[in-house]
């Protein structure tokens, strides 16, 4: 049997999609089995939105449906018509950060900025149903997220962190908080099973990277030799983590 005879290939089916995604309605034409995450980045541009496991595990791809933390990975383009989709990029913007963005930057909440995206979503639903956390009640709510850089600690500080600058509370940010360079050796357990052990906290991450921008003048774009120099400036996070295409 020849191609000749199999004929021409059929087209694939595809389906006529309203999405709302951070207050704008998109009109798109998808394939029936077109995820969610992949719609945001591929279809509508939305990179900031990261696709890690693909299996609804780590939390990189989580948006919020309708205020509700959501895998985008693990739901249909098709299932989100008729509902609000909030991506990072609806959060705050680099002259209006949310409080959850601006505490992750106070409080050296990312390194490498991959996960980032996932947690600012999932701690924005959590603070609108707990707005006065405790560390540990903080460390649970993101313990859906899997993060292989930063050690946690940073990020629980910048929950507590967030929820004092919601109710207005918060003192003003130390230029380097406490804890914020320190090297911390505690394993965290996850929701999944899995544990991830605590690395270093060193974070040259900007405010491009709580946003799904890069921001060539964040803080720390200078390189840094840390082989001759440990207090020279801290290196930039990688252009894929900063919710740049990838």
């Amino acid at each position: 049997m020849t191609d000749t005879d199999l004929g021409d290939p059929v087209p694939e089916a595809t389906l006529d999609v309203t999405l709302r995604v951070n207050g704008t309605q998109h009109r798109i034409d998808v394939p029936g089995r077109r995820l969610l995450s992949d719609a945001l980045r591929h279809d509508l541009g939305l990179t900031g939105t990261h696709v890690g496991c693909e299996h609804g595990v780590c939390g990189a791809c989580t948006v919020l449906l309708d205020g509700r933390p959501v895998p985008a990975c693990l739901m249909f383009a098709a299932s989100a018509q008729g509902h609000e989709v909030t991506t990072v990029e609806g959060l705050g913007t680099l002259e209006a950060l949310g409080p959850v963005q601006q505490a992750f930057i106070d409080c050296h909440g990312l390194q490498c900025g991959f996960c980032t995206p996932g947690f600012l979503t999932t701690i924005t639903a959590y603070l609108e149903e707990h707005p006065d956390p405790t560390p540990e009640e903080a460390r649970e709510a993101i313990s859906g997220n899997l993060c292989r850089c930063t050690g946690y600690q940073n990020i629980v500080k910048a929950v507590c962190r967030a929820a004092e600058l919601r109710r207005g509370t918060a003192e003003p940010a130390a230029a380097d908080p406490p804890g914020g360079d320190e090297v911390v050796d505690e394993v965290v357990p996850h929701r999944s099973g899995t544990t991830a052990r605590a690395g270093e906290q060193a974070s040259g991450a900007g405010p491009g990277d709580v946003v799904g921008a890069a921001d060539p003048d964040a803080p720390g774009a200078a390189d840094r030799d840390t082989d001759t120099d440990p207090s020279a400036a801290r290196r930039p996070a990688p252009p894929e983590a900063t919710g740049e295409a990838r």
